[in-house]
């Protein structure tokens, strides 16, 4: 992801948490990280001990079988080494999720084998089903469910077994069925066998990668007739996944377009029912003077007058509740609230579909199946004037798309009479742009006391990508924890005092740009004794991409990329105490056609101001003009790297006086790229 002003790591990582909340992957994040296995010492060797997993898969068994009419059974076996009290708390509660409609869970096995060999089977007492907690209070998804085995009694040294049979009967797609796999590639799994059997009746699709090799089985059972694909691997794959491409995918769609009209008759004929939204379509653009508003208006009921429960894709089995039920409801999952805005767009006279996202841009070289989508967006109006709407995302601004969805390719789900007509087909590109400029303005009032303490208020105002992550973690944090996210915001610019307030625009008023402001105050910022005192300006370091590694030989060197075009202003107002004497630095320019930055610096009286502005405005730098580009740079940090030199005649003399002396407390003035705004 380019970077121009970044968000601290922390922040972004909570901000993510916040929006995908997924236990399962911070299990699987912590069973990546490698622990150092306690060792004795040894007189014999001096080699390290091999780093050891929390928990070990030593045997990983899937087993899939469908049916001809789309019923299917799930078995997994599973063996795990524990071999830390980390990996006992990763195991000590097994969850399963599942839609109670079309599928059941059962666990035959539970069983814990201790290292003097004892055993011991959880009881079915251990084991609870309940409403997945996002469904807690939507009544309607009741069927969403959990359930969960608690483990009690596991310990270090420890085998725990388990198999898990998942059973799916009449799902609204059947009878076709699908799915996909990807091997472990970590070495968390020891072994690995994956079966997938499927009915010699059925015509179904097979991609497989080309390093893992399989066997087919077929049964000469006339009366029922089966194909089996068996893997049996060990040890983790020696080649990377290839980004977006599952291991083994396997569908009975034919082609792409047979999947949009399946899923276009699944959801349409509850969809577009006049009856259930004219008169709320009708309430909703009352007053509206253009299509604009009208768009507008219905975008803003669908994304925030109606609650998202943030399910997967596909959770419902692609199959949405009437749409006068999503309105009394007042809430819906993201599918639902896609379709409802399709209704109300089509019932104001507006052309509007919905697309599926979040795959790589390489999915449609692969065999259609849904699983390769995790997101679903709205299209409204033909080519060239087209908005792209993300009503699920309730703090979006209208056309504001995630930027590492932006300029994939998303999958039209349209009548086949449409999509013909389609200059893209069933593939339109999601605009790599926002239908806005992206801006950033911060704007620092500070305060420099006589005892060294500085206190500041930091004002921000925000347009883009950076808006979009600000408002959602604002939106998902209590108002209690705004806090925290400003003292991570604060660190990030450099810094190190405490935030004592803070005040945020609201997340949902997305009409205008998103407004912050915090307190910060820094004791000890300066000590006056020192002189002379060097300070830096008061602003959130600018980081720009790092210029590209040197090519390997033969290999084509590699374009800079800027990003989204973005305009940063930053401004500081600092008072010093009265007497104090100052020297300025030297402001710079330097002018581009892909950026430009500037940079200014003045004194009057003890008021000291500075600025600096960015603009970017091509989203990369061809790889011929690299050296062009690191210069620019260079002049963008050597400005940043300049001080405000301070001299306070009252100060006490102190006998550690150098001239030599350390500057005050400042931000560093080479940032690593990392540790500053995420753009």
């Amino acid at each position: 992801m380019p970077l121009h002003l970044r968000f601290h790591p922390l922040l972004r990582q909570l901000a993510v948490s916040c929006l995908l909340a997924s236990v399962i992957l911070s299990i699987t994040q912590a069973q990546k990280s490698p622990q150092k296995q306690a060792e004795k010492p040894s007189e014999k060797t001096s080699t390290p001990a091999e780093p050891e997993t929390p928990a070990q898969i030593e045997l990983l068994e899937t087993g899939y079988r469908f049916e001809a009419d789309g019923d299917s059974r799930k078995e997994v076996h599973t063996r795990v080494k524990i071999n830390s009290e980390l990996g006992v708390r990763q195991f000590a509660r097994l969850n399963f999720d599942y839609n109670r409609s079309f599928e059941s869970i059962d666990l035959p096995l539970v069983r814990i084998t201790h290292p003097s060999g004892g055993t011991v089977d959880i009881l079915p007492s251990a084991i609870t089903d309940n409403p997945n907690p996002v469904v807690v209070n939507a009544p309607a998804y009741q069927d969403v469910r959990i359930k969960s085995v608690r483990i009690l009694g596991l310990a270090p040294g420890d085998l725990l077994e388990y198999r898990v049979i998942t059973t799916v009967s009449h799902h609204p797609l059947a009878p076709d069925f699908w799915l996909d796999h990807s091997f472990e590639r970590t070495g968390v799994v020891t072994e690995e066998h994956f079966e997938i059997d499927v009915p010699a009746s059925r015509k179904v699709q097979l991609h497989v990668q080309p390093e893992f090799t399989y066997e087919i089985i077929e049964s000469e059972n006339r009366t029922d007739a089966r194909v089996a694909y068996r893997w049996k691997r060990t040890g983790a794959p020696k080649e990377a996944a290839p980004e977006g491409f599952p291991d083994v995918l396997l569908t009975t769609y034919s082609t792409w377009d047979q999947l949009s009209q399946k899923l276009v008759l699944g959801f349409l004929p509850r969809a577009i029912s006049g009856d259930d939204v004219l008169a709320k379509t009708n309430e909703l653009t009352q007053g509206a003077k253009s299509p604009a508003d009208k768009l507008l208006a219905l975008h803003e009921f669908a994304s925030r007058r109606i609650r998202t429960v943030d399910l997967p894709l596909g959770t419902l089995g692609f199959s949405p509740r009437q749409l006068k039920d999503i309105i009394a409801s007042g809430y819906a999952n993201p599918e639902e609230k896609a379709f409802l805005l399709v209704a109300l767009c089509k019932q104001a006279g507006m052309s509007a579909d919905p697309v599926f996202a979040g795959a790589s841009v390489s999915a449609r070289e692969l065999f259609p199946s849904p699983e390769l989508f995790s997101r679903i967006f709205v299209r409204v109006g033909k080519p060239p004037e087209v908005h792209w709407l993300d009503p699920s995302l309730e703090v979006a601004p209208l056309g504001a798309i995630q930027a590492v969805l932006r300029g994939h390719p998303g999958f039209l789900l349209a009548p086949a009479s449409e999509t013909l007509r389609e200059p893209e087909g069933l593939w339109p590109t999601i605009p790599l742009e926002l239908p806005y400029a992206s801006t950033q303005h911060v704007k620092i009032e500070a305060a420099l006391a006589r005892d060294g303490k500085l206190s500041a208020n930091v004002h921000y105002s925000l347009r883009g990508d950076n808006e979009l992550l600000l408002r959602v973690a604002f939106r998902q944090a209590p108002k209690e924890k705004w806090k925290d996210l400003a003292q991570l915001l604060s660190l990030s610019d450099g810094f190190r005092g405490k935030v004592t307030s803070v005040t945020a625009s609201d997340p949902s008023a997305t009409r205008e740009p998103f407004i912050l402001d915090y307190e910060i105050t820094m004791p000890k910022f300066v000590d006056w004794s020192k002189k002379p005192v060097h300070i830096p300006a008061l602003l959130p370091q600018i980081g720009l991409p790092d210029p590209p590694a040197k090519p390997s030989p033969g290999a084509a060197a590699s374009s800079i990329e800027l990003g989204t075009p973005l305009e940063v202003e930053t401004q500081m107002t600092l008072h010093l105490p009265p007497g104090t004497t100052i020297q300025t630095p030297t402001g710079t320019s330097v002018q581009r056609d892909y950026a430009t930055f500037a940079s200014e610096y003045s004194a009057k009286g003890p008021t000291i101001t500075a600025s600096r502005h960015i603009h970017f405005l091509l989203r990369q730098v061809p790889a011929e003009r690299a050296a062009d580009y690191n210069a620019f740079l260079r002049a963008v940090q050597n400005d940043e790297a300049q001080d405000f030199t301070l001299d306070h005649p009252a100060a006490a003399p102190s006998n550690a006086h150098s001239p030599n002396s350390p500057k005050a407390v400042s931000p560093p003035n080479e940032p690593s790229p990392k540790a500053k705004f995420l753009r």
